[in-house]
């Protein structure tokens, strides 16, 4: 007789199933009559790549397709509410991670529980939502994207693929791209919450090469000019989980915290309405911009106070926040020609938070240590320092913007690197390239029998592992004064202006 394929629940999965919903109901708007539906799946996805095998190979992440990438023109009248599906979709992820952060029993009596109980859950809560996005679009005016559904299949991360195989990564992705090597050690599940990061993501930088590519001469026509604005530290530490670019009206749209320098005004319910009336910390105070990026912990066991809250320990970002020692905003010129000025209310993201999932190709994070910074960049590995240097973290912007748009449905469309020569793409114009470089004082973590002792990580969504390859940065130029066009003579000129 062919045996039951289909296992019976035990009560505790029958509550985790439960759990799982409750919080996919707060989090997406799910429709429970679909539940039995079955989700879409591509062919060339088909099979049991996300089934767990083994009870003994532990899950350690649910990962789903990042749906923006998918997004081509959204009607601007429903631009926002496209952004709240999406964050409702981020939200889902988080509530099965969440749940699968406290099934470790589950998983050692049931090696099926995560697929069964988790993942195919979570995927017919995310067909709902991608059903729902394409109609919306249409309804307004435009075009949908592509069939979504194929976008609701997620998969499961065992402990021991977690990692990114140890990869050295040399040279930035400053207007131009870098270049990549190998080698590194591989740990466990690593990390204080146990989603990362492992022994594999950090390097001893006195043991990698230098990867720093000579920079190419400046044309006859470059705009070699600086302009400095000194906006402080984030001493005051002004914090919050929240994403206005990616998620405007939705709390803790970003599922990990960010500092904030700049403006003091901005939060998921700011807009272009209200960001002049916010105080700003720079010390010119035309200087409104908004300059964030996620906080960096050292996991050493200390309890900030978001540990027991969303966007903290609830979402395994943990650990002590550090506060930068040094924070320097530049804007830079263009090599091949002049600038102009940047539009007022101009959303960047640069890097991408969720590389885990969706490859390097928008990783623009650099790392590196003072005194190694003119010879070795890393983009895949924390950097472990010798005594008496400092972690940087390094972010060259976009550069080229479209000439029309202060956004776009993917965030990213607007704006664009220069080419290897320093050109822009046809219609797009050459703006100032906003450079930020942070600074920290951190104790080397140590890597003993393969595990990392007392690591470093940028905050991050739960299911990206706490990657250095997650780090980004965000920015909004608020601009009085005329300090846009100020901003874009200096370096037209020539000048280093502050």
């Amino acid at each position: 007789m062919k045996r039951n394929a289909r296992k019976r629940r035990t009560p505790l999965a029958v509550k985790a199933v439960a759990a799982s919903a409750a919080l996919a109901l707060g989090g997406g708007g799910l429709l429970w009559a679909n539940f039995y539906a079955s989700a879409h799946e591509p062919a060339n996805q088909a099979g049991t790549g996300n089934r767990t095998k083994a009870a003994s190979n532990r899950i350690v992440a649910i990962t789903c397709p990042d749906v923006r990438q998918r997004l081509g023109t959204v009607p601007p009248a429903i631009q926002g509410e496209i952004d709240r599906e999406l964050a409702g979709l981020d939200r889902q992820t988080t509530a099965f991670n969440q749940r699968l952060a406290a099934a470790g029993e589950e998983q050692a009596k049931d090696p099926e529980f995560i697929e069964n109980s988790l993942i195919r859950l979570l995927q017919r809560s995310r067909t709902t939502v991608l059903q729902r996005i394409p109609v919306k679009i249409t309804q307004a005016g435009g075009t949908a994207p592509g069939d979504l559904l194929d976008l609701a299949r997620c998969t499961a991360v065992p402990a021991g693929q977690n990692d990114t195989g140890g990869r050295q990564d040399g040279g930035g992705q400053q207007d131009g791209g870098g270049q990549k090597g190998g080698g590194g050690q591989k740990g466990g599940i690593g990390g204080q919450a146990g989603n990362g990061p492992t022994a594999a993501d950090f390097v001893d930088i006195t043991k990698v090469r230098p990867n720093i590519r000579a920079k190419a001469a400046d044309g006859r026509n470059a705009s070699t000019g600086t302009f400095t604005t000194r906006c402080g530290v984030n001493a005051n530490q002004l914090r919050n989980s929240d994403n206005v670019i990616v998620a405007p009206g939705v709390t803790n749209g970003a599922h990990h915290t960010h500092d904030y320098v700049g403006n003091q005004k901005i939060d998921a319910f700011s807009d272009n309405s209200n960001f002049l009336q916010g105080a700003t910390s720079c010390r010119n105070k035309n200087d409104k911009s908004s300059y964030y990026w996620p906080v960096l912990r050292v996991q050493d066991g200390t309890q900030e106070a978001d540990h027991d809250k969303l966007g903290g320990g609830k979402e395994g970002n943990v650990g002590r926040i550090l506060t930068p020692k040094q924070v320097e905003i530049k804007y830079v010129g263009n090599r091949n020609g002049k600038v102009v000025p940047m539009p007022q209310f101009l959303r960047i993201i640069t890097g991408d938070a969720k590389t885990t999932t969706n490859g390097l190709a928008n990783a623009n994070a650099n790392w590196s240590c003072t005194g190694f910074e003119d010879r070795v960049q890393l983009t895949e590995q924390y950097p472990v320092c010798p005594r008496g240097s400092n972690v940087v973290r390094t972010f060259a912007f976009q550069s080229c913007w479209d000439g029309k748009n202060a956004d776009s449905a993917n965030h990213r469309a607007h704006v664009a690197f220069t080419d290897r020569n320093g050109n822009c793409a046809n219609g797009f114009k050459a703006i100032p390239q906003l450079t930020m470089r942070l600074v920290y004082k951190v104790d080397p973590p140590a890597i003993v029998n393969g595990q990392v002792k007392n690591p470093y990580a940028v905050d991050g969504f739960p299911e990206q592992l706490h990657k250095p390859a997650t780090d980004h940065d965000d920015f909004i130029s608020i601009t009085t004064g005329n300090l846009a066009r100020k901003i874009a003579d200096c370096v037209n000129r020539g000048r280093n202006c502050a």
